[in-house]
């Protein structure tokens, strides 16, 4: 029987992966969350091994890969659009989409499909690392969560927790090369450990038991984790070299929708994690994410959301208007209006960028302890303090690089900063 499309993805192995892409020159385009951006990492690394080159536009390639997203409707839209840019191409495709939405993809491209097991199994035999500025590492695939609206969910599976072991050696490994600043995350990473008897707190003081100078950000947390483990965790942030920074994600501030959402938790569970963290870290830097929308959100229940903005006052609100998702229990459930949507994703925003402003404005003049982690371009580098303010610094400074800066403008997300010493 000829082979086709579906059956020779479906044939690929670890060693195929590694031989496929020998001596080529490829193009690599990445979306959607931080785990995403791991995988590509860790994909480059074993390419590295075989010979591979890396360019910088698909027409200078021998082969493109494309790490798709399919989190919200618009951002399929948009991956079905560059997946079939390249169809004529040699073409690769990893991420989530290939594991809910395989038929999509074969119906605009003929690509093989590289999954994000195969892709860790083969690293496993490579191990290097790139020795940036700021490095990935996951800790853990898919989630224990239930939440009704999530296709990321269905696409990574169950909570499947990589061992300390080997967290470890990889933030090793990366601190050896000189990394900075250490992202670790998962799709919720406060459920790790769950499946194999450890917690997130004990994975942290592991890590800050490892030699070296870096800096970890901590992933999403979901509240419904968090929460059974609070005290834990909050003790846990007292390292030095773990940045005061948490992203838990709320998603409304009205319980009955929390409740159609399945998200696990209340209203007041998530006020009192917030609460307990600003009460043993005053300066800490809050980032959460907020759905409008959201089916059967009344005005009443966005008015809440609003009101639980005001009352915690966070540092970002990523938000996002709700996108029904095929094989997700709310999939044929009635949709708001995309008007609606709209105008509470604008009234959202403009709430939460007078809290930006707000915050800002009191941190101006303000002197930091900073440590470079990236370099921006020629001139400027990106440095953060301890509660990991982004402030760029227009010098040449080495990664790594520790000192102090002075905030001196506000640029919404982050500072421009004069360093003093």
């Amino acid at each position: 029987m000829a082979e086709t499309p579906e059956t020779r993805c479906e044939n690929i192995t670890d060693i195929d992966i590694l031989e496929m892409f020998r001596n080529k020159s490829v193009f690599i385009e990445t979306y959607g969350c931080r785990y995403n951006f791991g995988d590509t990492a860790k994909l480059v690394e074993i390419l590295k091994h075989k010979g591979s080159t890396f360019v910088d536009s698909a027409k200078e390639a021998d082969t493109v890969i494309i790490n798709t997203c399919t989190v919200i409707g618009t951002t399929e839209r948009r991956m079905l659009r560059r997946l079939s840019r390249f169809r004529e191409h040699d073409l690769y495709v990893t991420g989530c989409m290939p594991a809910v939405q395989r038929e999509a993809i074969f119906a605009v491209c003929t690509p093989t499909i590289i999954s994000s097991e195969t892709i860790r199994e083969a690293y496993r035999s490579i191990r290097t690392v790139a020795g940036e500025g700021v490095a990935i590492v996951q800790v853990a695939q898919g989630c224990s969560g239930r939440c009704t609206y999530c296709l990321t969910r269905i696409a990574r599976g169950p909570l499947k927790s990589f061992t300390e072991d080997e967290i470890l050696a990889e933030i090793l490994a990366h601190a050896n090369a000189g990394t900075k600043e250490i992202q670790i995350t998962a799709q919720d990473i406060s459920c790790w450990g769950r499946d194999i008897g450890k917690s997130l707190p004990l994975l942290l003081k592991s890590i800050d038991d490892l030699p070296g100078r870096f800096m970890i950000r901590v992933g999403m947390m979901n509240p419904a984790t968090v929460k059974r483990m609070l005290d834990d965790l909050i003790e846990a942030f007292a390292s030095d070299r773990i940045f005061k920074f948490v992203h838990i994600p709320v998603q409304s501030g009205s319980d009955a929708i929390l409740d159609r959402m399945g998200r696990g938790y209340t209203v007041a569970d998530f006020e009192e994690i917030i609460t307990a963290f600003k009460k043993r870290y005053p300066e800490i830097t809050l980032a959460t994410d907020m759905i409008v929308g959201f089916p059967g959100e009344t005005k009443e229940d966005f008015s809440k959301s609003l009101e639980l903005i005001d009352r915690v006052r966070p540092n970002k609100v990523n938000i996002t208007r709700y996108s029904r998702r095929p094989f997700t229990p709310l999939f044929r459930e009635k949709d708001c209006p995309d008007w609606v949507k709209k105008d509470r994703s604008r009234i959202m925003n403009s709430r939460a960028e007078q809290i930006y402003a707000s915050i800002n404005t009191g941190c101006l003049e303000k002197q930091v302890p900073i440590i470079v982690t990236e370099t921006i371009k020629t001139g400027s580098v990106m440095a953060r303090s301890p509660d990991y303010l982004g402030i760029v610094i227009h010098e040449n400074l080495p990664l790594g690089y520790e000192g102090h800066a002075i905030l001196k403008k506000d640029r919404k997300y982050f500072f421009i900063g004069q360093r003093v010493f």
